[in-house]
């Protein structure tokens, strides 16, 4: 073979491996206090995965300092508190590009700009910064213009809680409290400025809060015949729940109006790990979604889903590292496919190309039922002690008679330690708010445990799972 033609061969053929790698990206989170710096960060994306987007959660310069001169693609956001003055004042959106996008752009590849994250599922601002949302995406699109600025797709990340319906995928509508007011001229900004609806799509949520209804398997991309699903209007069939859960957004788009808006998934992924009474968090269901999850959206030609069969749909995972300030149930902080100190959670091939066969056998689930024993919420031992002292705070301000037991001449109130009268609180605390959302965390100073705490006199109430 002529060496020209074996050159030109090879350039196609890596050309072609890079289009396939380049439809999914990852998730850089920064919330926790013992993750590497955003230099090592990059250069682990760049050296240990096939990555070619990174998305973050504000426009940290330190990250797209180190993202400078890469191959990476890069999203920012606009933070939530900040949506109300750039909606009214167009200096407020310049000011913003021209400190956090001009200092790095172009050097640094940044092709989405995010307003906001999930703001349509926080209550607390709907009157404060809901109407205010398009209008602030209009002025920092408006703004990148002025500044000469045309190939950055302006957007915002919305939960699946954004629709109303979403079952059978052909019934999927938008909240009535959003469908009118926010959602059609955001559709129509998306339309005219060819950018993308970014939603964030989480199976392992819908598969965990109902699996009588829908199989595991499914949720895992490996239903294969043995569990499908047929829309009854639409006639489309479905294999996986994730084509399910988007092509529900599809139809709602369609349903106002602008049903070709191109779709982009913000966030998806699946827990490595959790509390002891979340089911299904662990590294075997998180390696097989993710694996599968590669497979299909490196696919050539592309899958698409069953209502927009074809179609690229970019895609970003969630998240790079495992977070341990993140707040909540113990999955917030086991997201990550790697741990802090940059090793592998578990091993993915994000070009999809390696079978499973191929891979090291991975540990046996064992959470996959429900844990039927008793749990208890105890502070973390040897933790900070004004952080703990902050937490007994709070659980004695909740509630009734969450710390009685502590007081002085009750039966818990020795030993007369700040970590002994946490874990008596905690525990009260969490056992009486957990069914409405009250979590073990206390800003990371507590944790569940199976072993009862219970000593002498002092019985720690306990449930079960």
């Amino acid at each position: 073979m002529a060496p020209l033609l074996l050159l030109l061969l090879l350039l196609l053929f890596t050309l072609s491996n890079a289009h396939t790698s380049s439809r999914i990206g990852v998730n850089y989170g920064q919330l926790g206090d013992n993750l590497p710096s955003p230099s090592e960060s990059i250069s682990l994306i760049k050296t240990q995965t096939k990555f070619t987007r990174v998305k973050i959660y504000d426009a940290n310069p330190s990250i797209l300092k180190s993202l400078s001169k890469t191959h990476l693609q890069v999203s920012i956001m606009v933070p939530n508190q900040i949506i109300p003055s750039i909606s009214t004042n167009r200096t407020a959106s310049d000011v913003w590009i021209r400190s956090n996008v001009l200092p790095f752009y172009p050097s640094t590849k940044i092709r989405y700009l995010l307003v906001g994250n999930e703001i349509l599922s926080d209550y607390s601002i709907q009157n404060s910064t809901w109407p205010n949302l398009v209008p602030a995406m209009k002025n920092i699109k408006a703004s990148l213009k002025r500044f000469g600025i045309g190939n950055v797709k302006v957007g915002t990340p919305l939960a699946m809680d954004a629709l109303q319906s979403s079952f059978p995928p052909s019934n999927g509508t938008f909240r009535a409290d959003i469908s009118e007011s926010v959602m059609k001229p955001m559709l129509e900004f998306l339309t005219k400025t060819k950018s993308y609806f970014f939603v964030d799509a989480y199976p392992y949520f819908v598969w965990a809060g109902d699996r009588t209804n829908v199989n595991l398997d499914y949720a895992l991309f490996r239903a294969g015949g043995a569990h499908t699903y047929t829309d009854p209007k639409s006639g489309l069939l479905y294999t996986n729940l994730l084509d399910q859960m988007l092509d529900a957004v599809v139809f709602a788009m369609d349903r106002v109006g602008f049903g070709s808006v191109r779709l982009a998934v913000a966030e998806t992924g699946w827990p490595n790990s959790g509390d002891y009474d979340q089911i299904g968090a662990n590294t075997y269901n998180a390696a097989i979604y993710n694996r599968n999850l590669a497979r299909r959206f490196t696919a050539k030609p592309a899958f698409g889903t069953p209502a927009r069969p074809g179609v690229v749909i970019p895609i970003f995972v969630f998240s790079l590292y495992n977070e341990n300030q993140k707040p909540g149930p113990g999955t917030e902080r086991h997201w990550g496919v790697f741990y802090p100190n940059r090793t592998a959670v578990y091993e993915v091939d994000w070009t999809g190309k390696k079978p499973d066969r191929d891979y090291e056998p991975l540990p046996v689930p064992t959470n996959d039922e429900p844990y039927k024993g008793k749990i208890w919420c105890v502070a973390v031992s040897g933790a900070n002690v004004t952080d703990l002292g902050g937490g007994l705070a709070y659980a004695c301000g909740q509630g009734k008679g969450t710390c009685d037991a502590i007081q002085k001449g009750r039966e818990c109130y020795k030993p007369n330690t700040v970590e002994a009268h946490a874990s008596y609180a905690f525990n009260a605390y969490w056992q009486q708010f957990r069914s409405s959302g009250g979590t073990c965390y206390f800003n990371g100073v507590a944790q569940q445990t199976i072993k009862d705490p219970s000593y002498g006199s002092c019985k720690f109430p306990s449930s079960t799972s």
